[in-house]
């Protein structure tokens, strides 16, 4: 019985595995790609990836030659995003700032190192630049992830600032000294902000929503084309967002 136990703990880890090795760079995979991705023989793989399959958790592309996360996985996010109370409580928030600002209002939480966007609204404008809820975004070159670097306790933001600092445009900040400056700005300022780091032509201000033992639990931030939100701009939509999350964090009794 103990072997079998330990057989069926290893299957659910490989199947764990292969859901998790498709991310936004490696949305479709091959069997052989994840066999030897995840070091198994490509029988056990395939076999796998067909029962993930039949339960909707995987889907073939169209040349059926590869595969991508299915719908069910969607379904199961969703079930957790329905969950949280952060959303509700935001939403009405977001709408006033969006409404006041008429830019896209965005909210995030901090997972694994990456923004995890949980909640966005977009403006009514011709042009409107967001995230989409699910989609991760990198900590060290954007408002949220920013939001979370800067009030993370010490040797978390380390940890992110340890990796590699992907350059995403020529304002990227990579080396890790000085964006530890920034950080230490954006904790004066007590918001922060992205001037072109992940997307040419695209600014962001953003600030830290913080829960009951005042860690950062989430960010909200306002984004936009940078021939809208000047830089100049940034301490205006800084305090709008403070005040925004503040209240947002009274709300969930925070």
């Amino acid at each position: 019985m103990k072997d079998q136990s330990e057989y069926n703990v290893r299957a659910v880890e490989r199947a764990l595995q292969i859901l998790s090795s498709f991310d936004n760079e490696h949305p479709e995979r091959g069997v052989s790609e994840i066999a030897q991705l995840l070091g198994l023989h490509k029988a056990t793989a395939h076999r796998m990836m067909v029962t993930l399959l039949n339960y909707g958790y995987l889907e073939r592309t169209a040349d059926g030659e590869r595969y991508r996360l299915g719908l069910h996985v969607a379904d199961l996010g969703m079930r957790v995003l329905r969950r949280l109370d952060l959303r509700r409580e935001a939403r009405p928030y977001m709408r006033e700032l969006v409404d006041r600002f008429q830019e896209t209002c965005d909210l995030g939480v901090f997972n694994e190192g990456e923004v995890f966007y949980v909640e966005v609204i977009q403006s009514g404008r011709a042009l409107t630049i967001a995230s989409q809820v699910g989609q991760r975004l990198p900590a060290h070159c954007t408002a949220s992830g920013k939001a979370f670097l800067a009030f993370l306790p010490p040797e978390e933001a380390e940890a992110v600032l340890a990796r590699p600092l992907k350059r995403y445009t020529e304002r990227t900040i990579c080396d890790p000294e000085q964006l530890r400056a920034q950080l230490q700005e954006i904790r004066r300022l007590g918001y922060s902000f992205d001037d072109e780091e992940h997307e040419p032509g695209v600014r962001a201000v953003a600030a830290p929503i913080r829960n009951r033992q005042g860690r950062v639990a989430a960010a909200l931030a306002i984004v936009g084309p940078v021939s809208r939100i000047e830089t100049e701009r940034f301490p205006e939509l800084g305090e709008a967002l403070m005040t925004a999350a503040a209240a947002i964090a009274r709300r969930m009794g925070w």
